[in-house]
């Protein structure tokens, strides 16, 4: 499959969210460039409106329904973040919202999406597949679907934040992101490079969710079982048929963290920078915590992805190892 997304439709992304999207902010940190042995600066998403960055790409999909489309409503499937991006794009553009969400999601995570104003229904991610759920419901109801990264509206919402995180600090010799169904390290990709050609983009997964990298590694698109990892959000089985090819295109290399990495970037956030990060937004934190990425890289940008972190996982990460 050809890659399905460009630069002008990155910066189209940016005129429909413009005055609607938080332009948030970029933070540094000196212990954080000590630790990393780089200059690093976080693009905090943790600080968009619901709380990540899927709010750019659910608001650029939606605003661009027919008329009859917004009026019959639509439907997403998400562990979390897509679902309330889908609820709260939908509610400002008084759109009527479904969302698919599985049952093991974080509670914070479903209650926000619930006051949003979007109706829930579950599933099981391990016995159901989630798509086929909502496709379902979608024909059953006449809704329009709303793919939580696999559309190019999606896609290059997303890449707004590294579109902003590039004009704030120019001359970064790369950016990193966490790598999920794909749809923000494709976005990010393409961003970067529409306007520092040169930039190296990497990707993050979890060492137990580590699909896209099986993928690249393999030339084709590889599925895995579900994943068990804190990330709740990268709990992807086979990269996205649109991102895959535009991260092949674009993307140097996935790299990978562990779980105990995962949970020290957590703390590391926390403690030291004063940040509520979601486990899914501490993965490429953690990338450099640990050194993962080429020692080359010396002006390095990080897409912190959200900051919908469940309760209990931040009180048990508050009280340490």
């Amino acid at each position: 499959m050809q890659p399905t997304l460009n630069f002008q439709e990155i910066l189209s992304a940016e005129k429909q969210l413009a005055g609607v999207s938080h332009q948030t902010p970029v933070l540094t940190s000196r212990t954080l460039n000590q630790r990393a042995g780089c200059e690093v600066w976080l693009k905090c998403e943790n600080l968009q409106r619901m709380g990540a960055f899927k709010f750019r790409g659910a608001y650029n999909r939606i605003s661009r329904l027919t008329e009859e489309q917004k009026r019959r409503g639509v439907i997403a499937f998400s562990s979390g973040n897509h679902a309330q991006a889908t609820a709260l794009a939908a509610g400002l553009l008084g759109v009527p919202a479904v969302l698919c969400m599985p049952m093991d999601a974080p509670g914070v995570k479903v209650d926000a999406t619930r006051e949003y104003g979007a109706e829930v229904i579950f599933y099981d991610r391990f016995r159901e597949d989630r798509e086929e759920v909502a496709t379902r419901t979608a024909t059953d109801r006449s809704l329009t679907l709303i793919p939580p990264y696999d559309h190019p509206h999606i896609m290059a919402g997303a890449g707004t934040a590294a579109l902003e995180l590039l004009r704030e600090v120019p001359d970064l010799d790369s950016v990193i992101a966490p790598v999920g169904g794909g749809g923000l390290l494709s976005g990010t990709s393409v961003a970067a490079k529409g306007v520092r050609p040169q930039i190296c983009v990497f990707g993050v997964e979890p060492e137990t969710a580590d699909d896209t990298r099986r993928s690249l590694q393999a030339g084709k698109r590889i599925a895995i079982p579900a994943p068990h990892t804190l990330a709740d959000g990268l709990r992807v089985t086979i990269p996205g048929e649109a991102t895959f090819p535009v991260i092949q295109q674009h993307a140097e290399k996935i790299v990978t963290v562990s779980e105990r990495e995962i949970r020290a970037a957590l703390r590391f956030a926390l403690f030291r920078m004063k940040l509520v990060v979601e486990p899914s937004g501490a993965v490429p934190l953690a990338a450099l915590l640990f050194r993962r990425l080429p020692r080359n890289l010396r002006r390095i940008g990080v897409i912190i992805s959200g900051g919908n972190i469940d309760p209990s996982v931040l009180a048990e990460i508050s009280q340490g190892e």
